[in-house]
């Protein structure tokens, strides 16, 4: 007898919200963690048609980090719609004054690129500070891969980045 495929539907998905610590961390770590869980990729259920993630709170955004020279060589680009409307900043001046833009940035280009990865994105909220309004939901602390384990913490100790 065939197995039947399951495939979940939008009354299927139970969702939690998680609080990620994002002190100290380089962007693009904490964004690929990130995508990950808004799209569901954590859980069984887990389908590609379906938005299957839950609600993240990342908090101590003004605390990313970034790696190398990219900070000063990287830029980061706006465009008005309007014929030299174009806008263009250094990643670290945006990391500065916006920390919340840069990670949303990251993680939206880690995302689907339609109206799920849309979607999906509405449940990411980046607060500046280790404060947040979302005590109601009572939020589950995540620890990022590598960080809150014996080895990300030896890792940590000895300065290695991973990359």
């Amino acid at each position: 007898m065939p197995t039947k495929t399951y495939s979940p539907r939008k009354q299927d998905v139970e969702r939690k919200w998680l609080v990620v610590d994002a002190a100290g961390t380089p962007v693009g770590r904490v964004a690929a963690e990130v995508a990950a869980i808004l799209r569901g990729k954590h859980k069984p259920i887990y389908a590609l048609h379906v938005d299957t993630g839950d609600h993240v709170i990342v908090i101590n955004a003004a605390k990313l980090v970034v790696t190398a020279d990219k900070g000063r060589k990287k830029m980061v680009y706006r465009h008005s719609g309007y014929p030299g409307g174009l806008k263009a900043y250094r990643y670290g001046d945006l990391l500065a004054t916006k920390p919340q833009e840069v990670l949303r940035r990251a993680v939206r280009g880690m995302l689907p690129h339609n109206r799920l990865g849309r979607d999906m994105l509405g449940k990411l909220k980046i607060y500046r500070g280790a404060d947040h309004p979302h005590r109601a939901q009572r939020p589950q602390p995540r620890a990022l891969r590598g960080r809150g384990t014996a080895a990300g913490a030896a890792q940590a100790a000895r300065g290695k980045t991973g990359e």
